[in-house]
This record gives C-alpha cells, structure tokens and sequence, in this order.
C-alpha cells in the first residue's frame, strides 16, 4: 500500500513538472516596463503639450496668464492712455502769474487731444511711454491675479463671508502690484505727459526722456529716489478700485456663467458674452467711483521735485541736469515776492485744496470721458485674454490628465 502511494505521488510529481516546464518554455516572455508617456504618439504635438500641461503648478498659471493679459492689454490701449494722461496733467503745467492763474488748455477732449499729439508729434506720439507701460503691466496683473487668486479663499475661510473676503483679497493684491510696480508707473507717466516739442508756452512738461532708461536716470540724478514713489499715496488710495471691480466683477461672472473668475467647465462653452458683460458693467462702476484718485495721482507724479528757476512767470516745473542741488528735497529757494517757492503740489490734502481752489471741481474729472473710454476696452482686454488662457490651460490639462489615463490603462494591459 505505502509502496503503489509513493509511487501515485511520485507519477503525479513528475507529471506535474513536466507540465511547469511546458508552460514555462511556451509562455510569452515578461513585457517590459513602458513609461507612461512613451506610449504617446511622438508625432502628436498638441498631445505632448497636454502632457505638458499637467506638470504646471497651479500657482504658476495666474502669474502667467495675468502678466499675459497685461501684455495685450497695454498695447491695445496706449493711445488712450496717452491722450488721458495729457488731460490729467495739464493742469499742473499752467503758468501761475502772482494770485491770478492762466487757464489756457492745451489738450481740449478726446479727439482734440488725439489730433494735437498726432499733428505734434505723429504716430510715435500716441504710443509714447508704452515700453514702462508694457513693462509695467506685466508685473502687475501678473502680481494682482496670483495674489488675488491665493488669497481669497484663505480670507474666506477667516471672515465667513463671500463679499468681505473678496474685497480684502483684492486689497491685498492691489496694495502688493501697487507697491511693487510704482516706479514703473511714474516713469509711464512722464513719458506720455511730454510733448517732443520743446516747452514753450508754459502748458507742456518742461521735460525731454529719450527712453525709459534716460527718464529713470534723469529722475534719479535730478530729483532723488523718492520721485518714483511720488503718486504713491493716491495710488494707494486706489486700491478702492479694485476692491469695487473684481469682488463685483466675479460676483456677476457666476451670476451670468455659474463660474468664478479664473474658472471654466471641463467641455462646453464659457459663455464669452457674459464674461464681457460683468467686465464692463464692473470697470464701468469702479472707474466712475474712484476716478478723482487718478487725476491726484497724476499730477503728483508728473511734478518735478526741485525748486523752479528763476522766471516772470514761476513755473513751477523747472529743473534739469543743471539744477541737481536738492535730490528731491523741499526746495528753500525765495521766489521774487520774498514766500519761498515749493512744489505746488504736498500730500492728498493740499492737492486736492489747491486743485478745487485753482481749477474748480471740474478738474478733478478731467479726463473721465478719454478714461472710461480707454478703462473699459482694457479691462475686457484683461479679463478676456485672462480668461481664455485660463480656460486654454484648464482645457490641456483635462485632456493630458484623460490622455495619461488611457496611456497608463493600455500599459497595465487593463481594458481602455
């Protein structure tokens, strides 16, 4: 009995060996690891660039695209820019005669501004100032939009409320790009309040920038580092802007669309035309709000910081390479009737006394029409060019995340 079960157990052992070997010699050999990605087409360019957009940090794509935006944005709109800040800083070139004041404009509307500045000084007019501008807005939708973007979900989670946190958000962001990028925007500013004629009636910027960089050295040498943060506290002030158009602007966005900003479905449409929409009907209310800021900020950053020439008429934008004895400060120099002669303009306060007592009321909107009519196509340059972006990046990134998917099932040997 033990003997025929060994020798069961031994036929069965061998049968069962012979059997091994043959599924071991006749089985197909191991597959060998395929990375993920190689599994792709090679040809497929807009493949490979999906996959590539799946490796982006998060926090990279609002920088990105809000510098972008800027980018577009600027060169859309210079023109505009240039013809408002003519109209805004006019005002602080005039001649001042004893107590009395010359109220004689240069620039009158929009299309007679435009039409000055293109029979002065041709095409190449209309667009002075765009590298600082280009340059400027770059970092600052770039800064604005990555801060308020990580920012407001954190407030949020702090103040439990959509509206408040929203607005600190933006505040927040504002006060970072502002702060940042001012230098930038008071070189911008000179810029596009010269004129490429010589100053000759008392009404046009005494000053002569060859470029972004003469203009910064001048400044620098003449007037001392504190003029590129002349303008600062206006701008500051600002920030009430923004806290009325983006809080206000995305709160309709999810009205028109269901979407934040910055946000977009996996398919389908993005409904452009309401995008467009909360963008006007937001730039359109914060601008008319908060303007008098600009006109503040304007005239303060176009005036220079050292002490007028002597002259009939004290004018009190002089200075040059020949004057570089107060590197900006308050100048001590007596004029002809014994007062001693400072800048016009000294902090929020005293602009705004000086402006309403010289100009009235009125200038503290000059400009507002050219203003609108250039802050609104910007700001749906903006947002649109943001969006789409956005949107562009979210659409590659749902498809490199599906396409991966697929690549990994088909390399697992799994049913796609």
């Amino acid at each position: 009995m033990r003997s025929d079960g060994s020798g069961s157990t031994g036929a069965a052992s061998t049968t069962a060996d012979q059997a091994q070997s043959f599924h071991l010699n006749n089985a197909a050999p191991p597959a060998p690891h395929v990375p993920v990605t190689d599994a792709l087409p090679k040809s497929d360019f807009t493949t490979r660039l999906e996959i590539f957009a799946t490796k982006i940090p998060n926090w990279y794509i609002a920088p990105f695209c809000g510098a972008s935006a800027g980018v577009a944005s600027g060169i859309v709109t210079c023109p505009l820019d240039v013809i408002k800040t003519k109209l805004q800083a006019q005002g602080g070139f005039a001649r001042r005669g004893g107590p009395a004041m010359e109220t004689k404009a240069l620039y009158r509307g929009m299309l007679g501004t435009g039409k000055m500045i293109f029979r002065e000084d041709g095409i190449r007019g209309l667009y002075q100032g765009l590298g600082p501008m280009v340059l400027g807005y770059l970092p600052t939708w770039a800064v604005y939009l990555a801060v308020y973007d990580r920012t407001r979900e954190y407030f949020y989670e702090h103040t439990d409320n959509w509206w408040l946190s929203r607005g600190y958000a933006s505040v927040t962001a504002g006060a970072c790009s502002t702060i940042v990028t001012n230098p930038i925007w008071v070189i911008k500013t000179r810029l596009m309040s010269q004129s490429l004629k010589q100053n000759s009636e008392g009404v046009r910027a005494p000053w002569q920038y060859s470029s972004t960089w003469d203009a910064a050295r001048k400044m620098y040498q003449i007037e001392g580092i504190r003029s590129f943060y002349s303008g600062l506290t206006p701008a500051l002030l600002g920030l009430t802007h923004v806290a009325i158009q983006f809080p206000l602007y995305e709160y309709l966005k999810m009205a028109l669309t269901g979407y934040g900003i910055g946000e977009h479905p996996d398919t389908g449409s993005s409904h452009w035309v309401g995008i467009s929409v909360a963008t006007f009907l937001s730039k359109i209310c914060a601008s008319t709000i908060t303007y008098p800021h600009e006109v503040l900020r304007t005239r303060l950053q176009t005036q220079q910081r050292t002490a007028p020439a002597q002259s009939p008429e004290e004018i009190s934008f002089r200075g040059g390479l020949n004057h570089p004895h107060d590197r900006g400060r308050p100048p001590m120099v007596s004029s002809s009737d014994g007062m001693p002669n400072r800048p016009r303009y000294r902090g929020i306060i005293r602009t705004c006394q000086t402006i309403l007592h010289e100009e009235g009321w009125r200038a503290f909107y000059s400009g507002i029409g050219t203003n609108l009519f250039r802050a609104v196509p910007a700001a749906m340059t903006t947002m649109l060019t943001y969006e789409y972006l956005r949107k562009l990046i979210h659409g590659y990134q749902h498809e490199g995340q599906l396409k991966l998917k697929r690549a990994e099932a088909q390399a697992a040997g799994e049913p796609i």
